[in-house]
């Protein structure tokens, strides 16, 4: 009689961890967790919307990008673009965008979703672009919350834009990381320190981190857009609306009608 196997939990703890090992972790949950990932929230992601966070801020509402016919003709790079489907709505704007990601699955995604968007599989702090390559970059929760040294990624999307490109990401909104990451009652009293730094990191029995996530403060990340080479234009924290029912994660109507869930940084290539 063989012995019963489980499979081992990953441990969460707070620890230090660089950029090697943040994006090691990374691309191996990603490329374990793609499929799941878009069958859990494909639906609401659609196929070709660009949406900017849980909240359902859509890029053909918001416009942070630019006003409504401004994108046609422009050269546009999306960074943890998952399945692209940011990137396919961008080319139905009449942009030319490319679709950059970590993952090798999440671009298998992209490729059974379709469409004619180039797909690149790459690091976001090695961008594998000469510089002044495109007039816009964007980044829907991908990559920044998940790097050691985001400033290294400011500084690579600052290379490959040209004069005056703008730059717009959204993250969790840093505010949130004094929370638990519930989405109940439970998770509105405050657990952690804001000011707390040390990256929360999930690892195997070995220790070997196999997620990875770095908390920014608010004046942070400012701060790092700054020392990219950019001006910050507009900070942006969605509302919750009220017709949007779903829970994601951490993310409910009950937290967000409360305490904000994303932050959205609009910048500008000096």
């Amino acid at each position: 009689m063989t012995p019963e196997t489980h499979e081992y939990e990953p441990e969460a703890v707070r620890r230090t961890t660089g950029d090697a090992e943040s994006s090691r972790a990374s691309r191996g949950w990603w490329d374990r967790n793609a499929d799941e990932y878009q069958d859990e929230h494909g639906a609401f992601l659609g196929d070709d919307r660009f949406v900017w966070g849980p909240e359902g801020l859509d890029e053909a509402e918001a416009r942070l990008l630019g006003p409504a016919g401004s994108l046609a003709g422009r050269d546009v790079l999306e960074i943890g673009a998952g399945a692209a489907q940011c990137s396919r709505w961008l080319a139905a704007e009449g942009a030319r965008p490319v679709a950059l990601d970590l993952s090798h699955r999440q671009l298998q995604h992209a490729l059974r979703i379709g469409g004619d968007v180039p797909l690149v599989e790459a690091d976001a702090g090695a961008l594998p672009f000469a510089a002044g390559s495109f007039d816009l970059a964007c980044s829907a929760y991908g990559a920044i919350p998940f790097v050691a040294d985001p400033v290294r990624v400011m500084r690579e999307v600052h290379r490959v834009l040209r004069p005056g490109g703008r730059w717009v990401f959204s993250v969790t909104h840093p505010l949130r990381w004094a929370f638990p990451d519930e989405p109940g009652p439970e998770g509105l009293s405050v657990a952690a320190s804001y000011f707390d730094r040390t990256p929360y990191v999930e690892q195997d029995e070995t220790g070997r981190a196999v997620y990875v996530e770095h908390h920014r403060t608010l004046g942070d990340r400012v701060r790092n857009v700054v020392a990219g080479g950019f001006r910050l234009l507009d900070l942006v924290e969605p509302e919750w609306p009220d017709w949007n029912t779903q829970e994601w994660g951490g993310w409910s109507p009950l937290r967000g009608h409360l305490i904000p869930g994303t932050a959205i940084f609009v910048c500008e290539r000096a």
